[in-house]
This record gives C-alpha cells, structure tokens and sequence, in this order.
C-alpha cells in the first residue's frame, strides 16, 4: 500500500492544531513555533516516512512530541522553578492525621464531563496556572506520554522528584477542577 502524497497546504492546515498542542506542552510561543515547523520541516523532508497507515494529524503529533522533548532538552537551563513549586499544597489540603480538611465535593459523573468541551476549557486553564516545573513535568507525564527515566534525563531531576511534583500537579488540579468546574456547575 502507498501512503498518499504530502500536501504542503495539508500541512499548513494542520499547523494551528500543532501549534496550540505544542504551547500547551512548553508553555513558551517561541519554542512552541520552533517545535511545530521543525515537525513540518521533518515531515516534508521525509514524506516517504508518512506510510498511510494512520491520519496525517496523527502521524505529525508523533513527530512533534519528539520535537517537543528536544525543545524541552535544549531549554532546559531557562526553564524556571517557582517558590510555588517548595509551597506544599498537601498542608493546606490535608491534616496533620492524613485525613481530608475539608471533604472534597461529590464530582457526580466525572465521564459526563469529559464529553463537555467546556470541561477540557477549564483543564487547560487549571494546567495554565500550574507553576513552571510542575505543569512541564504534568504535561511531559500524562500529555506526551514520557516514560519517568526519559524526564528525569531530560530535566536531570530524581524519580522520587518527579513523583513528588507530579502528586502535588494532580492535587493542584483536582482543587482547580473543583473551583471551576464542577462547583460552577453545582452554583448554576
């Protein structure tokens, strides 16, 4: 089977949804546009590479996440910790015995919301707001996929570093979540 030919003007179709994909991820427009026309500059160097085998969208996001480590490697001096990042969350969250301060709200059908493009509105704005290291470490996680090892090297932090940062990302994002979403959704 014979992968189609590459359209030039395909590929510029697709590069706002690039683009807005790559910002998400590093959070700098700059590095973000650089990231998004080396995957175009890839693809149209290589278009045998593209076999058909999946959506152009598709095979151009594997490329860009590619190009997005690199981005995050050679940037990687400039990326900045927050004071936000040493500020535990888990104090103002939980007690002293381990136990909910105040228990969380009922989230009702969670699944319900993620069909809800309002929904993925207000993540992005709660994963906007995360601070520096730990919105790059969240998206670099659970957005692009990135094994621990490959993250560690990349920002030449420890596991347990990671993991840290990630558990406070996820508890700065459930209380987000819960701001503005869901007892938004309970008020109205």
């Amino acid at each position: 089977m014979t992968a189609p030919p590459l359209n030039p003007h395909d590929l510029e179709a697709l590069r706002p949804q690039l683009l807005r994909y790559a910002q998400l991820q590093l959070r700098n427009p700059a590095w973000a546009e650089d990231a998004v026309s080396e995957t175009l500059l890839a693809a149209l160097e290589r278009p045998q590479a593209f076999a058909g085998r999946s959506q152009l969208r598709t095979w151009l996001i594997g490329i860009l996440k590619h190009k997005l480590v690199d981005q995050i490697r050679r940037n990687c001096r400039e990326i900045s910790t927050t004071a936000d990042d040493e500020r535990s969350i888990e104090d103002e969250l939980f007690a002293a015995d381990g136990h909910w301060r105040e228990q969380p709200a009922d989230w009702g059908d969670p699944e319900h919301s993620l069909h809800q493009a309002e929904f993925f509105q207000v993540l992005e704005a709660c994963v906007d707001h995360l601070p520096g290291q730990q919105g790059r470490l969240f998206m670099m996680r659970e957005w692009l996929e990135l094994e621990t090892d490959e993250i560690c090297k990349a920002l030449g932090i420890t596991p347990t570093n990671l993991w840290v940062m990630l558990h406070r990302a996820r508890l700065r994002l459930r209380e987000c979540l819960q701001l503005n979403w869901f007892q938004s959704r309970e008020a109205g």
